[in-house]
């Protein structure tokens, strides 16, 4: 008689259950006979998982799935609509990374296209149809919206919309989290000292460089095609990462690449075009990494007040930097300009590695969406 046995439950519809030695370190491959390639969630409570869940995780990886893990409370008290809703969370929290780093890949092919597209449009005609097809697409792009379901979370009976109201639940919710309130503030100071080097590129191509449209399309399109590669790289896979030390990398890395092109000679074109790819990269990594870390710890009914509130932050800071920009190219000059506003990131990035509130943060975001170990 065979070790191995299928038995069909007679249920509808009817299934099948297979009983045997050694099945759960052949699952694997038995699934993939199956289903193929996908992604596959184990779920296990916590008498069941110290047993089985390596032995099982172990099979499904060698035979090519990606595969993550949830483990809950044992005991009939725990099997109820409280634990269904953290297992879901978990499942969408487990690519929030991925689907940050999608998002800035999609964005991204804009900035690629956008400046070769804005030259040939402006070679075969005129600039007043060039705002009419900018209003066209604007239209095509809020139509999508009707095909797409956003989630509407329910309100409280007799809850009424506030603006006031639902700033203050958004800065709540933020300062309930420990470190978060960090998070936004070095963001948003980031923010400060970034976007006056960031309208400067075209005057360091023309002006320190020597260089032509041509040269800024190239210096443009080099930034896009950096955050497409840095959002591929973020949505190629889940890693297991501390993402808040990710987003202070990132800050690191911003302020070394703008003191180099601040440093470079006239002759050094080529080193800033390879530079504002790295920051390409840079911006599109630490943007997906911020917008995940938000997800994992916000709740979902005030996601949409935390992150407004975040953008209305970031805009204060993004104008008065933007006015400070004559000044800077002006009486500083443009290339220390870019010196001193990598000094001033790279001191952000500094001060975020020493602060211990977004030390915790990183790993309570580690925590929840990478349960499992192996993963």
């Amino acid at each position: 008689m065979s070790s191995v046995q299928t038995i069909e439950v007679h249920t509808a519809p009817a299934y099948e259950v297979t009983i045997g030695a050694g099945l759960l370190r052949d699952c694997g491959a038995r699934l993939k006979a199956v289903l193929g390639g996908c992604r596959i969630a184990v779920i296990a409570d916590s008498n069941v998982a110290p047993l089985y869940l390596e032995t099982v995780c172990a099979s499904l990886r060698d035979a090519g799935f990606a595969v993550c893990s949830y483990v809950f409370p044992a005991g009939e008290a725990h099997k109820n609509f409280t634990t269904l809703s953290a297992i879901l969370e978990f499942l969408a929290e487990s690519q929030l990374t991925r689907i940050a780093g999608i998002d800035q890949m999609i964005e991204s092919v804009s900035s690629i296209a956008g400046p070769a597209l804005g030259a040939l449009l402006l070679a075969w005609t005129g600039m007043g149809t060039i705002l009419l097809l900018d209003v066209a697409g604007a239209a095509i792009a809020c139509i999508t919206l009707l095909f797409v379901r956003i989630p509407n979370p329910q309100r409280a009976p007799g809850v009424r919309p506030h603006l006031l109201r639902e700033m203050r639940e958004g800065l709540q919710a933020i300062r309930t989290i420990k470190g978060l309130g960090w998070l936004f503030l070095l963001a948003v100071s980031a923010t400060f000292f970034i976007m006056p080097v960031g309208v400067m590129f075209p005057l360091m191509t023309l002006s320190h460089f020597g260089g032509d449209a041509m040269d800024m399309s190239i210096v443009e399109m080099l930034w896009g095609g950096g955050a497409l590669a840095g959002g591929a790289i973020m949505g190629l896979r889940r890693y297991r990462i501390n993402q808040v030390l990710l987003i202070n990398a990132m800050y690191g890395l911003l302020g070394v690449c703008f003191i180099a092109s601040g440093l470079l000679s006239p002759q050094g074109f080529v080193f800033f075009a390879i530079l504002s790819t790295i920051e390409g990269i840079a911006g599109s990594v630490y943007r997906a990494a911020f917008v995940a870390v938000v997800q994992t710890v916000i709740d979902p009914s005030l996601l949409g007040r935390v992150l407004s509130l975040y953008f209305s932050l970031n805009l204060l800071p993004s104008v008065l930097g933007l006015l400070g920009t004559g000044f800077l190219a002006g009486s500083v000059g443009i290339s220390r300009s870019f010196v001193i506003s990598g000094a001033l990131v790279c001191t952000i990035g500094v001060l975020s590695f020493l602060l211990p509130s977004l030390s915790r943060l990183g790993r309570k975001v580690a925590a929840a969406a990478n349960s499992d170990p192996s993963a």
